[in-house]
């Protein structure tokens, strides 16, 4: 009886040191998160005070000069737009083509598979590089052949970069949950006339639900933020996307002195990522778990 006592108390100062460790991590970074938000609503002249004062009124006027001056209203349309693109064209590639390498044995699978893999392990800032190169060379040559290019300063073009950097982590995700699914329900499926099209589709898809929600915010998130690309294969600055005119309005702002339109700016970056992050924690944790679990 009172080995059982001592082990019951040394798991709760366990479980009580895990709770420390874990509200510290959430006050450290809920900190500058609610700093940011009051500083987006605080007054130019408010700003020379103290960095933790309160705001004496909410300046919402700080929200309308960066989503009108600086443009912000457009370069979140553009993010909307890449990144829609982008994860269409990721899923429409990535799904079908982990299914197959999950389900099924054909000539080239492994090198297939060694080829995915060995794409985890290449930083897309450190090819950004050649495929500007390789990008303006193509605009060279086709402005010879047509008179005009279309790869740089072209939306569809970063979507389609973004979707094929994220195709070696989305496929490898992927196919390591397709291949925990049980064979049993594909097979009731042929049985009952449904081709390998329409099984993938009707059958494995939903049952992949969990991991596909865990791909999609992963990749979100990824392409909400990223700003070398765009900024390396789109020059003009009335195309660039959230992080990226970001930049501009810092730069701005900082040689301006207005530091209530850059942490509004900060906000409307931010938001759409914490909103959509709230409404799939649940399915995110799930679909990071279940595949582990499935026998």
């Amino acid at each position: 009886m009172k080995l059982k006592n001592e082990v019951s108390s040394s798991e709760r100062l366990y479980k009580l040191f895990i709770y420390l460790v874990l509200g510290l991590l959430a006050v450290l970074i809920l900190i500058p998160v609610l700093w940011v938000m009051v500083a987006s609503v605080k007054e130019t002249t408010e700003h020379y005070g103290s960095p933790w004062a309160l705001p004496t009124h909410i300046h919402w006027q700080n929200f309308a000069d960066a989503w009108t001056k600086a443009n912000m209203g457009g370069y979140m349309l553009h993010s909307v737009t890449i990144t829609a693109l982008a994860l269409g064209i990721l899923l429409v590639v990535a799904l079908p083509a982990s299914y197959c390498l999950a389900r099924f044995k054909f000539v080239g699978e492994k090198f297939l598979n060694t080829c995915f893999m060995a794409g985890l392990f290449i930083n897309v800032n450190y090819i950004v590089v050649p495929i500007y190169l390789m990008l303006s060379d193509g605009d060279k040559w086709l402005k010879s052949v047509l008179g005009s290019g279309f790869l740089l300063n072209n939306h569809i073009v970063v979507a389609v970069v973004y979707a094929a950097t994220a195709l070696p982590f989305t496929i490898y995700l992927l196919t390591s949950y397709f291949a925990t699914l049980p064979h049993d329900f594909e097979e009731a499926a042929y049985i009952d006339g449904a081709g390998y099209a329409r099984t993938m589709l009707q059958v494995i898809f939903p049952m992949a639900k969990p991991s596909i929600i865990t791909v999609i915010l992963f990749n979100f998130l990824s392409f909400w933020n990223e700003y070398i690309i765009i900024k390396t294969l789109v020059t003009d600055r009335d195309q660039w996307t959230l992080p990226a005119g970001l930049l501009n309005l810092m730069q701005a702002q900082q040689s301006a002195a207005e530091y209530g339109p850059m942490y509004a700016g900060l906000v409307l970056v931010m938001l759409p990522v914490l909103l959509l992050y709230i409404c799939v924690q649940k399915n995110l944790t799930k679909g990071m778990t279940v595949g582990g679990l499935k026998g």
